[in-house]
C-alpha cells in the first residue's frame, strides 16, 4: 500500500492496537503517529475533521477528566480545538487517514473503508 496512509494511533488503548493490527493483517503499511508523544496541530485537527465529514465535538473524547473540568462541550470550534492541541489525550482514537479521507476506528474494521476501490 502507499505511504499515504496514516494512523493517529494510542498503544495503550486497545482500539488503536485492534485497528493497527488490522491495517497488518491486510498488508497495508500506515505511518504511526503516536499523538500523544508529538500532538498534532491546530491545522492538523481541522484537517482531518474535514476528511471526517465532522466538527471538532465530533472527535473528541467526552469522557476525559480534562473535558469535564475545562466544560469543554460549552467550547467553541477554535476554542476546543486548542484545547485538544495542548491535551491530545482528548482525541479520539484511532484515526486513519488515507489518501485525502479519513476513518475513525470504532469499532476497528470502519477504517477498511478506506481502503475500498
Amino acid at each position: 500500500m502507499s505511504s499515504t496512509t496514516r494512523i493517529f494511533h494510542n498503544p495503550r488503548c486497545s482500539k488503536s492496537r485492534a485497528t493497527l493490527a488490522l491495517l497488518e493483517q491486510n498488508n497495508i503499511d500506515a505511518e504511526i503517529v503516536k499523538y500523544l508523544d508529538a500532538p498534532v496541530s491546530e491545522a492538523t485537527l481541522i484537517e482531518l475533521t474535514r476528511m471526517l465529514g465532522c466538527s471538532i465535538h465530533d472527535i473528541v473524547r467526552k469522557g476525559e477528566a480534562v473535558y469535564k473540568e475545562k466544560n469543554a462541550g460549552a467550547l467553541d470550534a477554535s476554542a476546543l480545538t486548542k484545547l485538544v492541541v495542548e491535551n491530545p489525550v482528548l482525541l479520539e482514537r484511532p484515526i486513519v487517514v488515507h489518501n485525502g479521507r479519513a476513518a475513525i476506528g470504532r469499532p476497528p474494521e470502519s477504517v477498511l473503508s478506506l481502503f475500498k476501490v
